[in-house]
């Protein structure tokens, strides 16, 4: 990293290879040390998340008759959700990660902490125990939520700005990683975990962060100098500001929760509950703030006003999609058949699905908007995501008949939870990278950075719901919730067919 500042300001401008410079699949070679990151990184946290339910419910009444042992023992709708409550953290924290990234750090510095946290916390899920598991859940929450934003910062570092004709090929290989990552973790940690140990399969996730952190180190020479550099640094008064308001807020909470332990009435809930409000509470008033804000112009105030439409309905998409590794998967641990063919598998594989269908549906998905678009019949935006909320509503619909099949100790064919994910994959795939571009595109100008964490708010707060759900005690199980949720998809996709011309209006310039 030493050699990279010191280079000259020419050099430091370059981002784009020279003739006969190395290349990773005709990009920058920059690119290879990120994809293999970002693999490594999704393979240890996709492994774990497939692991996690199904290890906090072990040995315990909610368990499968006959599964191993060793886990936490709880019940299964605190496993849904401390899941939630995590999966919703993980999203929150890109945020004040990339805040870190832009002010302290810099990219560079900022994900080695964060691959560095994360495997540290991988470490601490392999020690048995309650204590270190939960110490380890937080660390891995919080590396994942520093590097989520500032890897990809870094990608788009190595092109020539966004006009760079190859700059949507980088992101779109560096999209390849997560999916790779995803598809093979829950086949290797899933099953050593749940077949052999539970803490072997956490060290194994913890030794894909490792060598995913090597890949990165040995990386750094490849990448573009402003990846080291911190694009607004805190001025010493900030900084110090910062950091009294930090202290204090660490001593309420310490203080607040030493009375609570002290005097004996400390519980799951006085953990999971706060974080789900508080995952709940900052996307409003993150939203709010913005909204309010004078400094915008008529037409900014019009678009953010629009964009609100998009984010409340993918808070709901996000509230039944993420449900694959909790309400699904103990639906897949319990009630669905674990032989084909002969084959015996565990329930864990059922988390592999999900991105197999995304290599194998991106592709036909992005080529039918490319010749629907050149006889200008291309969906709108409005359209594709009320498309994505009608595939969520159906997921569930579908999901209720094996639910209903499966009684009385039952099994259902694995076929179903295939196609149910298919259709959720489909739904993914009309909301995510459009979401992702219509952000980008309906940004203030005073929030183009901010607005990115302020999408990923919306995964944080459809998992919230989630978790204040199950741990209020209701059956997510239950065959009226399910249907209940998927009513609530197409309510919420029907709302936007509905205003789809209203939300355009609102939308100005941006289709």
């Amino acid at each position: 990293m030493a050699t990279s500042l010191t280079k000259g300001t020419a050099e430091a401008e370059k981002t784009s290879p020279a003739s006969g410079e190395k290349t990773f699949l005709g990009h920058p070679i920059g690119l290879a040390p990120l994809f293999m990151t970002e693999m490594w990184e999704r393979f240890s946290y996709y492994g774990m998340r497939a692991l996690l339910v199904v290890y906090l419910i072990a040995g315990g009444p909610d368990a499968k008759p006959g599964s191993q042992g060793g886990g936490l023992a709880m019940p299964q709708a605190s496993s849904v959700a401390i899941y939630s409550v995590y999966v919703a953290m993980v999203y929150l924290l890109a945020m004040p990660g990339g805040w870190i990234g832009d002010r302290i750090w810099g990219p560079r510095k900022t994900v080695t902490v964060a691959a560095s946290t994360i495997m540290c916390g991988h470490l601490l899920l392999a020690v048995p125990g309650k204590p270190t598991f939960f110490a380890g859940l937080a660390l891995v929450a919080i590396g994942s939520g520093l590097l989520k934003s500032n890897i990809s910062t870094m990608v788009g570092h190595l092109y020539d700005g966004p006009k760079d004709p190859r700059r949507d090929g980088g992101f779109t290989i560096f999209y390849m990683a997560i999916n790779i990552g995803a598809f093979a973790a829950p086949l290797v940690i899933g099953t050593i975990g749940q077949k052999v140990n539970w803490h072997l399969g956490f060290s194994i996730a913890a030794a894909g962060m490792a060598i995913g952190l090597a890949f990165f180190l040995w990386g750094t020479r490849h990448l573009n100098p402003r990846s080291s550099q911190v694009p607004t640094p805190l001025t010493a008064e900030e900084r110090n500001s910062w950091l009294k308001k930090g202290l204090i807020w660490l001593a309420i909470a310490a203080v607040f929760y030493g009375i609570v332990g002290g005097t004996g009435h400390f519980t799951m809930n006085w953990a999971t509950v706060p974080l789900a409000l508080l995952g709940l509470v900052i996307p409003i008033s993150v939203l709010l703030r913005i909204k309010r804000d004078k400094e915008l112009s008529d037409t900014e105030q019009t678009k953010v006003s629009g964009y609100i439409w998009f984010f409340v309905a993918a808070a709901v998409f996000w509230m039944i999609f993420d449900q694959a590794g909790s309400t699904m998967s103990t639906f897949a641990e319990k009630k669905t058949a674990d032989n084909v063919f002969g084959i015996n598998f565990p329930s864990t594989w059922f988390q592999s699905v999900n991105p197999l269908w995304v290599m194998a549906l991106a592709p036909v998905l992005a080529s039918l908007w490319l010749k629907l678009a050149k006889s200008n019949r291309e969906p709108s935006t409005t359209v594709k995501f009320a498309m994505a909320m009608f595939f969520a509503g159906v997921s569930f619909v579908v999901f209720a008949i094996p639910m209903s099949m499966a009684t009385g100790g039952h099994t259902v064919s694995p076929a179903w939870l295939i196609v149910i994910y298919m259709i959720q994959t489909m739904g993914e795939l009309c909301l995510s990278p459009v979401g992702l571009s219509l952000t980008t595109k309906m940004a203030p100008q005073k929030y183009a950075s901010q607005m990115m964490g302020v999408w990923f708010l919306a995964v944080t707060a459809g998992d919230c719901v989630t978790s204040l759900l199950s741990t209020a005690g209701v059956n997510l199980d239950g065959i009226g919730v399910i249907l209940g949720e998927a009513a609530a998809a197409a309510l919420a996709g029907g709302a936007i067919w509905v205003n789809r011309k209203k939300i355009v209006a609102l939308m100005g310039d941006v289709r």
